[in-house]
């Protein structure tokens, strides 16, 4: 059987995370889950708002990421909030605890998706935004916005 040559699949994305966080490093890494949370998540039922990750006893979770209960999983079924596991190796949950014991920073999920058939976690290293950061980013966007909007009708010309 060939390999699924196609790109990554997204699943689900944490969009507010970029608004709110400025991001120093992402990574990749699976996760754990239970058969009906596998098919909850394919079928679009993933939610990543206001989810975080946080270091327990050398293993990094993911808490508060929001799967909702397969309609067909009775009593397979887990608690849709529950704390899911990420499947690093030691050296990177070292760098990551590094990165985190520093004030101001830590682990945020941007994204779900598939890759070669199994489902991956797209996580970053973030420093929240202060309330001006997001005013500069909200400014700076729509000025080049703006720009794209007057070389557009230049170039009609």
């Amino acid at each position: 059987m060939a390999k699924n040559t196609s790109p990554n699949k997204t699943l689900a994305e944490n969009r507010k995370a970029r608004h709110d966080y400025f991001i120093e490093e992402s990574m990749e890494a699976g996760i754990e889950l239970v058969g009906t949370e596998v098919k909850s998540i394919r079928a679009g039922k993933a939610n990543l708002k206001d989810s975080y990750a946080e270091i327990r006893n050398g293993e990094i979770f993911v808490c508060n990421m929001h799967i909702s209960p397969y309609e067909k999983g009775n009593i397979f079924n887990r608690d849709p909030l529950r704390a899911r596991r990420l499947l690093l190796h030691k050296k990177e949950i070292s760098r990551l605890l590094g990165y985190t014991t520093q004030q101001g920073y830590t682990l945020i999920p941007l994204s779900l998706y598939l890759k070669s058939g199994r489902i991956k976690v797209n996580l970053a290293v973030a420093k929240g935004k202060k309330n001006y950061d997001k005013r500069d980013a909200m400014l700076e966007k729509a000025a080049k916005r703006d720009i794209d909007r007057q070389m557009k009708e230049k170039s009609k010309y």
